[in-house]
């Protein structure tokens, strides 16, 4: 593949990414900003949680 279409589709395939984040942005209900703190608290807390899991299991090896 020519490496020029090779980037013309990339570059084509990015711009429909960002407007369809754009859209989902715009999209969004007026309490997004508090479920997005509580996903992003829910997700430390299980990366924490799979981080002991995983230190546990090692220290018995």
């Amino acid at each position: 593949m020519d490496p020029d279409l090779f980037l013309y589709i990339e570059r084509a395939r990015a711009r429909e990414l960002r407007a369809e984040a754009a859209h989902h942005r715009l999209a969004a209900p007026a309490s997004e900003p508090v479920m997005r703190t509580l996903r992003t608290r829910l997700g430390w807390a299980l990366v924490e949680t799979g981080l002991r899991l995983v230190h546990r299991r090692a220290a018995h090896y």
